[in-house]
């Protein structure tokens, strides 16, 4: 059974099962007497075992299996949830997280048994109370005393079933390669349990563990059969194995929900057969053929029944050497790595809407030609209702397509309150983090890319931010800090701010480190307001802290804040009163591919700038603009803006006759505005954004390209990075 082509679905189901544990267990901290998260956090652990152990990688299952004995002794009143526990419970979470993250990079599980977390879970169940813990165990015993003796009786009834497989041509091949090679061969059978809902799925984690230190020659039913589940509860292989019987039916004992295996040493017609075949294979090569022919003979009757055994004829000789040289692990495990978020969980809502459009769309293009295709007196008037009616409906389904990308920031967002709670302690600093808006949605592709910042503005929130406890009750604040953590949707912007209750950004120190570092003389510094000082903290390596800790002082942090939010075409602002709390304040747009934008010609070419950065736009006399420090402005209702003429920038010659009124497209980034002087403006426009690629990136304030409707190429401006 190849169970590769589940290893996606695998690692996006385990991540949301970790973070659902997380977040369980932060409150089950808070409240541990709640039956409610005690069976959630039963129900995550358990569902991680069983699909750990479906793919097969073992060492998280155990460590999924010995979380869920914890919970199962919670749930059932045996044990007492402690702070202790929780400790463990998180190492745990971090350690199947290594799994989940190995899993992702190499197709394996790596080798990491993580004995010591297995040993304080075994601790906590081992040092519950005794009397309780005895009965269960006794009645448990009983139980399985009970399903053994079933077992035993089946087997008994069962008379060896392994005896009455008959073998197709190639699993005679693979008995007499194994006779041959001096093997053992035993007959198996196993018992499923009644109760089991999933067997299958069990008898696949039985071929695995028999895989590890032997190999199936044939199975009844085939091996179709047992993957389709057409089987009751019990099915026989013969096995040949190079070690002893009672290793791999141990090896069989391990997987759960397996009532009893019983074996013997396998004596069935097939292997008398072949053992008589073998010495006359090597006597010549007629007598083979002879062998052969009758058992081609013999076996045309079944065919037709047993040709789906067929499916594992690859484990042959020259199929055994190739094990030999290769490690088993990679015969088990993909050798690719998987694609790594590239699904989205679309509501079936969604789905319904666009295939609905899609339909409207295809009705728009028939109608289309039908109309181009009419005689030329109707065509004028037809042909523009049909242009409109289209226009309508790619407006639609665009809007569509973006609700279909569209995934709630929750998933970014949920891992957090885990973060600040492990910072706490790890500071003992009181903290509480308070997160409103989870459900906003954004566009994946910006959903995956903001994880870096918002996990750096906490820990500076927390670190930098939050003062020490004393220092809170000295200056009449609560004890336990607090962070912010707030998102909601603005227009075609998602707004997402970080802010604190805690000290602040002292501007002096700022303008002290940045005086002392070389960045700005005494004299620019003292000049600068305090916008420009905070803004220098987005600086690489720039830090005003005193020492060096684990969290932050390297002034790593903000300048990965500043890249990462400006690559995804959006911007941060900082505001911060000394003593009261410093917020961040980010600033996305809802998607990448397509945005509205302003068509704008400099110099005879078309350029675009999006529309969400955008203030307003404006006709200004030459007259009014004044000079300011060898730089021009003009005053626009009382606020002093600096102009940039665009033909300048572009290296273009600008065809607009220099006493006419100049167009000023007033650009906004936070609280900053500059006015870009173009020639003309053509009007708003939704254009889709394509990449320049990477061998046009030397200018930082032309961000894409679009393709017009005729065809041309138009530029599109960044007006963040030209202010």
């Amino acid at each position: 059974m190849d169970v590769s082509q589940y290893l996606d679905i695998f690692l996006d189901e385990s991540k949301e099962h970790l973070q659902n544990l997380n977040t369980s267990v932060l409150n089950l901290e808070q409240d541990p007497e709640n039956p409610d998260t005690i069976s959630e956090i039963f129900r995550a652990a358990h569902t991680l075992k069983g699909m750990a152990g479906t793919m097969g990688y073992k060492r998280m299952q155990t460590l999924t299996h010995d979380m869920e004995n914890v919970f199962s002794e919670v749930r059932e009143g045996k044990l007492k949830v402690n702070a202790a526990m929780v400790d463990v419970l998180f190492r745990c979470l971090d350690a199947i997280e290594e799994y989940v993250t190995t899993i992702q990079e190499t197709s394996d599980e790596g080798d990491n048994d993580n004995e010591p977390i297995i040993k304080e879970l075994n601790a906590i169940l081992e040092n519950k109370g005794a009397a309780p813990a005895a009965e269960e165990s006794a009645g448990k015993e009983t139980a399985s005393a009970a399903s053994g003796a079933a077992a035993d009786q089946g087997a008994s009834a069962a008379g060896g079933a392994w005896d009455s497989i008959e073998l197709n041509e190639e699993e005679q091949k693979a008995l007499e390669d194994a006779m041959m090679a001096n093997k053992k061969l035993f007959g198996l059978t196993v018992y499923v349990q009644e109760n089991c809902l999933l067997k299958a799925a069990r008898a696949f984690l039985v071929f695995k563990a028999i895989e590890e230190s032997g190999e199936i020659i044939a199975t009844s039913p085939s091996t179709q059969d047992i993957e389709d589940e057409k089987f009751e509860l019990e099915f026989s292989l013969i096995v040949s194995t190079e070690g002893e019987l009672d290793t791999i039916l141990e090896a069989v004992k391990s997987v759960s929900e397996i009532a009893d295996v019983k074996g013997a040493p396998f004596t069935g017609e097939a292997a008398s057969a072949a053992a008589a075949e073998a010495p006359q294979e090597k006597a010549g090569a007629a007598e083979t053929e002879k062998a052969a022919a009758k058992k081609t003979a013999d076996t045309t009757a079944v065919a037709p029944v047993k040709q789906e055994v067929a499916k594992r004829p690859e484990k042959k000789a020259d199929k055994r050497q190739q094990e030999k040289a290769v490690p088993a692990k990679a015969d088990k495990k993909p050798a690719g790595k998987p694609a790594v978020n590239r699904t989205v969980r679309v509501d079936i809502e969604k789905l319904d809407s666009l295939m609905n459009l899609v339909s409207e769309l295809i009705i728009a293009k028939n109608s289309l030609v039908s109309t181009a295709t009419s005689n030329a007196a109707t065509t004028g008037s037809g042909l523009n209702e049909q242009i409109e009616y289209l226009e309508s409906v790619t407006t639609n389904l665009h809007e569509s397509v973006m609700k279909v990308r569209m995934v709630p920031i929750e998933s970014v967002v949920s891992k957090f309150p885990r973060m600040i709670r492990d910072i706490s302690k790890q500071l003992n600093k009181p903290m509480e983090l308070h997160m409103t808006g989870e459900e906003t949605e954004l566009d994946r592709t910006v959903v995956d890319e903001i994880g870096d910042p918002l996990m750096h503005m906490l820990r500076n929130s927390a670190d930098h931010g939050l003062e020490m406890p004393e220092e809170r009750i000295a200056r009449g604040k609560p004890e336990t800090g607090s962070i912010f953590l707030d998102a909601y949707q603005d227009g075609n912007n998602v707004v997402i701010e970080v802010r604190d209750d805690g000290n602040g950004i002292d501007t002096e120190a700022v303008r002290r480190k940045a005086i002392e570092r070389g960045v700005m003389t005494e004299e620019q510094a003292y000049a600068a307001d305090d916008s420009e000082i905070i803004n220098l903290l987005f600086m690489p390596s720039f830090s005003t802290a005193k020492q060096v800790s684990d969290l932050s002082g390297r002034g790593v942090g903000l300048d990965v804040v500043k890249s990462k939010i400006e690559a995804l075409s959006g911007e941060v602002d900082v505001k911060t009163k000394l003593g009261e709390g410093t917020t961040f304040t980010i600033r996305l747009p809802l998607t990448l591919a397509i945005i509205q934008a302003l068509m704008v010609v400099v110099g005879g070419e078309k350029y675009a700038i999006a529309l969400s950065g955008i203030q307003t736009i404006e006709n200004v006399n030459p007259k009014d603009v004044k000079t300011v420090e060898s730089k021009e402005v003009i005053n626009l209702r009382g606020t002093v803006i600096p102009l940039l003429r665009m033909d300048y920038i572009l290296e273009t010659e600008s065809k607009r006759n220099p006493g006419d009124d100049m167009v000023v497209v007033i650009a906004k980034k936070g609280d900053k505005l500059a006015g870009l002087v173009v020639d003309e403006l053509i009007g708003q426009q939704e254009i889709v954004i394509k990449s320049m690629g990477k061998y046009i990136n030397k200018c930082k304030f032309i961000s894409g390209a679009t393709i017009l409707g005729d065809g041309e190429v138009a530029l599109i401006i960044d007006s963040n990075a030209l202010i």
